[in-house]
């Protein structure tokens, strides 16, 4: 396999308070390759929206990067200045936000921001940015594209808005897109065209996308490969087929379990007992332990690390070959 276009390894992320040092990003590492939809799902608080932030350095202070690294292309991104980051924020890496209207300034038209994304990263004239905008419109599917130009983001329906955002993400052609919960707001019909959009991008650019959303829908229909995250740490990754009808992670295999089937007749839905621990009452060991049903000794000691579970990785101490045999013997007794 050719070398990731991204690398993040031992990603750590420390919010300092008053009375703590928060960890909300704890030794994160997986790689992303051109042309591939990687999917960071999980609950709320999880920690995917900040893993994101952290690699395109828009973390909110006082937010930070402890340790690790993140690799784009060869060339190391964590810790740049922040004009040496801007530069590439845009150019290489885009994002696309939830709320389109937060990435969209109400008081210029489309095109107006359009054109001063294209020019700021392409050698271009603004007839030709303006050229450009007008293809990337049509590229988005907005109709009439050269008639919309001149109008404002609050004359669009919010599908078109985050149309919009794409276009603006695309203009100067980068090479890693992370889209934050891009079809959340959006109706499903609006949805299916967003992610056909972003699979369709893809294929015919080679763009690598990181997508992240607590949607396993989206993430079934989108990615090729998913990170499972929980409390700060990867849960499990791998092939999205894989993940999804064969979770090897409790906390994955409650999550399966907590998505209807419509295909079965039941009365109650799976759910997982208990909740995501705040990041200042983490239980020593697995923070998954105090919720698994297959919690023994060692979950409550140590923090797992990712073992191999056919072409996936999970961190359970299940999946230890030194220590499977225990957690068999406590399940008998």
């Amino acid at each position: 396999m050719t070398e990731a276009l991204l690398q993040v390894r031992d990603l750590v992320v420390e919010f300092p308070t008053r009375h703590a040092l928060l960890r909300a990003i704890d030794e994160v590492s997986f790689d992303v390759h051109r042309g591939e939809v990687l999917g960071l799902v999980g609950e709320s608080g999880a920690g995917k929206s900040i893993t994101g932030a952290a690699i395109i350095g828009l973390l909110e202070p006082p937010g930070r990067i402890a340790s690790g690294s993140v690799t784009l292309a060869g060339e190391r991104i964590d810790g740049l200045p922040l004009e040496q980051m801007r530069k590439i924020r845009g150019k290489k890496i885009a994002m696309i936000f939830q709320d389109p209207l937060t990435s969209l300034n109400p008081l210029y038209s489309i095109g107006r921001q359009l054109v001063e994304t294209i020019t700021t990263h392409l050698d271009m004239t603004d007839a030709q940015a303006r050229a450009r905008a007008v293809s990337l419109l049509e590229d988005v599917g907005i109709p009439a594209a050269a008639d919309r130009l001149d109008a404002y983001p609050h004359e669009f329906s919010g599908g078109m808005r985050q149309r919009v955002v794409i276009a603006l993400a695309l203009a100067a052609e980068p090479e890693l897109i992370i889209a934050d919960e891009p079809t959340t707001a959006l109706d499903v019909s609006v949805q299916a065209q967003v992610i056909t959009l972003l699979k369709k991008l893809c294929a015919e650019r080679g763009t690598a996308v990181i997508l992240v959303t607590h949607d396993m829908g989206v993430i079934a229909e989108t990615a090729n490969r998913v990170a499972v995250m929980y409390s700060g740490r990867i849960a499990e990754i791998g092939p999205v087929e894989d993940v999804v009808h064969k979770p090897q992670h409790p906390y994955t295999v409650g999550l399966m379990g907590a998505i209807p089937d419509l295909e079965q007749e039941g009365d109650r839905l799976a759910q997982i007992k208990g909740s995501m621990p705040r990041l200042d009452r983490l239980p020593e060991g697995c923070a998954f332990n105090p919720r698994c049903p297959h919690a023994f000794a060692p979950c409550c000691e140590a923090k797992p690390g990712l073992y191999e579970v056919g072409a996936s990785l999970a961190a359970c101490f299940l999946h230890d070959p030194a220590r499977a045999s225990d957690a068999q013997l406590e399940a008998a007794q």
